[in-house]
């Protein structure tokens, strides 16, 4: 729920891979006991219909993925694979590229952007457990329309700071508790989004993202707000 990201903590290794590398984890065959890397998906495209996954043209989602839903950690044989991205039902590619995945590591891959632009967001996640009394969490401005925010507690004290769209923050240690916070417009103290009741459990790992319009097209109801994902 965190909408700005912390202060420009390195920003997570963000490749636009199109959404394809969201199919990146077929299910694999355990007897051959191949190197594998683990993808979360994340439908984050706030105008885009439910979506198939497909990894060298098998599909791997038993239900449509919807906004602003994820499958969870998937498991992926490593190494060069096609990927494609289709409308929910039909036989039609959004997306259709290859792209490699490494062994024993673990990513994040967004849907992104209006669907007239669709693009894939991919964040390496660092799983290191946190320090005793700690959660670690990170901020992703998912937005399309929103400017860049801080994210702040009520005092004005900046918790993740000027991020803007398509941007990320790596994995950052906060204590654990509850907050609640606010999303600024980025150096001003203009309040677009409350954020309350935030609790990070001490050993957690959080991915915090930005998602919806600011002001949405007609027929559209997936207003700003923020969704929590627990990476462990």
């Amino acid at each position: 729920m965190f909408k700005a990201l912390l202060k420009k903590h390195a920003v997570l290794s963000a490749v636009v891979l199109a959404l394809f590398t969201t199919m990146t984890f077929s299910a694999c065959d355990d007897d051959d006991d191949p190197a594998q890397g683990r993808v979360l998906v994340v439908h984050a495209s706030p105008d885009a219909p439910g979506v198939d996954l497909l990894v060298d043209d098998t599909k791997v989602n038993a239900a449509a993925l919807s906004f602003p839903n994820n499958t969870g950690y998937l498991d992926v044989e490593a190494g060069n694979r096609n990927f494609k991205v289709n409308a929910a039902g039909t036989t039609t590619s959004v997306i259709n590229a290859n792209a490699t995945v490494d062994p024993n590591t673990n990513y994040s891959l967004f849907a992104i952007n209006r669907l007239s632009s669709i693009e894939a967001l991919l964040l390496v996640d660092d799983l290191t457990t946190p320090a005793a009394g700690k959660a670690h969490v990170r901020f992703v401005h998912l937005s399309p329309d929103a400017p860049a925010v801080d994210v702040t507690l009520t005092d004005g004290t900046v918790v993740f700071g000027n991020t803007s769209f398509k941007s990320g923050t790596a994995f950052t240690p906060l204590n654990a508790g509850t907050y609640n916070l606010q999303a600024r417009v980025a150096g001003t103290a203009t309040v677009a989004l409350e954020i309350p009741n935030v609790t990070l459990t001490a050993g957690k790992i959080y991915t915090v993202f930005a998602r919806g319009f600011l002001a949405p097209p007609a027929g559209n109801t997936n207003t700003l707000g923020v969704t929590i994902i627990a990476n462990n």
